[in-house]
């Protein structure tokens, strides 16, 4: 297995995503298009989720195809970006044709990004927006880093932020991950340098430190954010959407989201915590046949989690600061 050539989610053919930002806040929204409706399904392993439209995703639910999913900051605010992206998709013609109306399927997940009483300051809830601007920004290419959903995203100790990864399977299906890496727990090791995702990492895209070479690591759950802002222990999460072009049914998507929580734990110490979310979305574009079900599905699952470990890992090793930030990034920690 190799990356893809963007090293990016949209290496999938057919998927897009597009990031909005907000000029004023430290808050975004990212959305993951296609070119046509997808099939997905989603797991939830954290204890404080922030979601929308997620039990229609459920195996042995009715809905068969989506057309976007939004990830936002913005705790249960951002929730609404996903009406933003409805609109946009509306204005397209996109939906579910239901008698006069088409009505688009847009499930959506969410991290808490409010520092600092953000909230107070808005005129009117800015969600709708920006998951418009991030729907009408969808390209197969994306910036990954201080982006979209990411933008106000905290680790432990660290900036968080939005990290995205993808690999080429042998029978030619590729499968990609997006994640917002916002968690109560670490990503690197202490002394900041070595990232937990070390053991995936392909050459050096995130630096090509190695693993640390300490051991007895993982027992501190020191945080420089609960020092800087009371309150954080309900203020965290990783939410995430791995996909491929397998053709994969719901229930074996929904597998496919439940193997890729390793990813999470891999690259998280300590993840699935009781204040995270920890929601993993699967998609797929449903373009590529499967020869061998069984087997290649082992092999999707074992994919997706090795993108996802990878790809929280670039999220924070491309944070970058700005004015204001509460927390140091990565790049400043090991200048």
């Amino acid at each position: 297995m190799i990356p893809g050539p963007r090293n990016l989610i949209t290496d999938v053919p057919g998927l897009k995503v597009g990031n909005a930002r907000h000029a004023t806040y430290r808050t975004g929204t990212t959305v993951l298009t296609a070119d046509a409706p997808f099939l997905a399904s989603c797991a939830v392993m954290g204890g404080a989720p922030g979601t929308r439209e997620t039990d229609l995703l459920a195996p042995d639910k009715s809905a068969t195809q989506i057309d976007a999913i939004a990830l936002s900051g913005g705790s249960a605010f951002g929730l609404d970006a996903a009406s933003g992206v409805m609109a946009g998709l509306r204005a397209q013609g996109r939906g579910v044709p239901v008698h006069l109306a088409r009505v688009p399927i847009v499930p959506a997940a969410i991290i808490f990004d409010l520092y600092e009483g953000i909230e107070g300051h808005w005129p009117e809830n800015p969600y709708p927006a920006l998951g418009r601007a991030a729907l009408e920004a969808a390209s197969p290419d994306f910036e990954i880093g201080t982006q979209g959903a990411g933008t106000g995203a905290l680790g432990a100790m660290m900036k968080g932020g939005l990290g995205s990864a993808s690999l080429v399977l042998p029978s030619g299906a590729t499968v990609g991950a997006l994640v917002v890496a916002n968690p109560v727990g670490h990503t690197n090791t202490p002394g900041d340098r070595h990232f937990w995702a070390a053991s995936q990492e392909i050459g050096d895209e995130f630096g090509g430190f190695g693993p640390d070479p300490r051991a007895g690591l993982g027992l501190s759950l020191d945080s420089r954010k609960a020092q800087v802002v009371h309150g954080t222990e309900r203020a965290n999460t990783a939410i995430a959407i791995v996909a491929t072009d397998a053709d994969l049914s719901k229930s074996r998507l929904h597998r496919m989201a439940t193997a890729a929580h390793d990813g999470l734990a891999r690259a998280i110490v300590p993840a699935h915590t009781p204040f995270d979310g920890d929601i993993v979305f699967a998609a797929s574009t449903g373009a590529r046949p499967l020869d061998l079900p069984d087997v290649d599905l082992m092999l999707i699952g074992h994919a997706a989690a090795h993108c996802l470990a990878r790809a929280v890992a670039r999220g924070v090793y491309h944070a970058t600061p700005e004015p204001g930030d509460l927390l140091p990034c990565w790049k400043e920690l090991n200048a």
